[in-house]
């Protein structure tokens, strides 16, 4: 097929370089993605790791994955992280830029001596890997997957294609998102010409535990309509949690919920975990979640970021507050 980024002259180079660097390593390939994976790098890891898989290559993947995201995985293909690395082995690290070790897991990569291979589609990238494909303008990191594996010429299979239409279904909000583009419904297309069992991902990605709901209730009771109404926010702390006995994996489909909410243009959920911060952010039209996340020291996309902040979160709020202000005001800017 094709590659999916036709509109960048060097991504197709870039692609076959990052094939023929994993065709040609004959040791283990250890696959990474990072912290709190979502169904981005969840799903690029399973499918280039059940392609590599189906030739009879080493391929460890160590993740610890989501509840809400476990109906993919088969036993054994996903494995602890690791303590050391084994002997001659690659590093795949997926979705994630590999020169933020802190924010990759599964390894530690800066004990790492070996080549690393990157393939992400973050704008904030630094581009240092041995091979790499990072393409911004790409909506999902599973559609780069997806072009290396038929770089390689490794054969396609529903089980393959299946994860990597989760990559691309989540990343662009079920084709939602303004990041969407004629390439990725075309490597929709191409998924489900192998199989990709997309209803059965819908349907399983619909649903939610009991304590999903009790805890929702409690976090609606925190809601804020802030600048007009122009942002919405709301916070989820361990007290929440301990009430309503749910965990922290029940928080992650909040900020979606947010976005929905009529005239918002920003919408920030806050993990208060006492002495550090943690926010989602997301936006719509011409205002920035990636400006607001990089100003307190995170990253993301233009539509979908997030930073992790220490301190309290009435000390990070007022550094928020700030940021959240400074981007409303460039938006308007921009658009006079």
């Amino acid at each position: 097929m094709t590659p999916q980024n036709v509109s960048n002259a060097g991504y197709a180079d870039d692609v076959r370089n990052v094939a023929a660097t994993l065709n040609a390593h004959a040791g283990p390939l250890v696959l990474l993605a990072h912290e709190n994976p979502d169904g981005d790098a969840l799903g690029s890891v399973l499918g280039l790791a059940r392609a590599l898989r189906s030739q009879g290559r080493t391929v460890l993947a160590p993740m610890v994955v989501p509840r809400y995201l476990r109906f993919l995985t088969q036993p054994g293909e996903l494995c602890e992280p690791l303590d050391e690395w084994p002997q001659g082995a690659l590093a795949v690290v997926l979705d994630v830029d590999n020169n933020d070790p802190a924010r990759v897991a599964g390894a530690d990569l800066t004990t790492f001596r070996g080549p690393v291979v990157n393939i992400d589609h973050h704008g904030t990238n630094r581009r240092q890997a041995a091979a790499g494909v990072v393409d911004p303008a790409t909506p999902a990191t599973a559609m780069i997957v997806s072009d290396v594996i038929d770089a390689m010429g490794l054969p396609w299979t529903e089980a393959v294609a299946t994860p990597l239409m989760l990559g691309l279904n989540t990343d662009t909000g079920s084709f939602r998102f303004s990041s969407v583009t004629p390439q990725a419904f075309e490597c929709a297309a191409h998924l489900l010409r192998q199989g990709a069992r997309l209803a059965w991902l819908n349907e399983h990605l619909g649903r939610h535990p009991r304590t999903y709901y009790g805890l929702l209730r409690e976090v609606l009771g925190t809601l804020e309509f802030l600048h007009g109404g122009r942002v919405v926010l709301a916070r989820v702390d361990d007290a929440m949690l301990t009430r309503t006995g749910a965990s922290w994996e029940d928080v992650e489909s909040y900020v979606g919920l947010l976005r929905s909410a009529e005239g918002a243009e920003l919408a920030v959920m806050v993990k208060d975990f006492g002495e550090q911060v943690k926010l989602s952010i997301r936006s719509l039209g011409g205002v920035s979640a990636q400006n607001v996340a990089v100003a307190l020291g995170g990253g993301g996309h233009v539509s979908a970021a997030g930073a992790s902040v220490a301190g309290s979160y009435a000390s990070v709020r007022q550094r928020l507050d700030a940021a959240l202000a400074a981007e409303l005001r460039q938006a308007d800017a921009s658009a006079v």
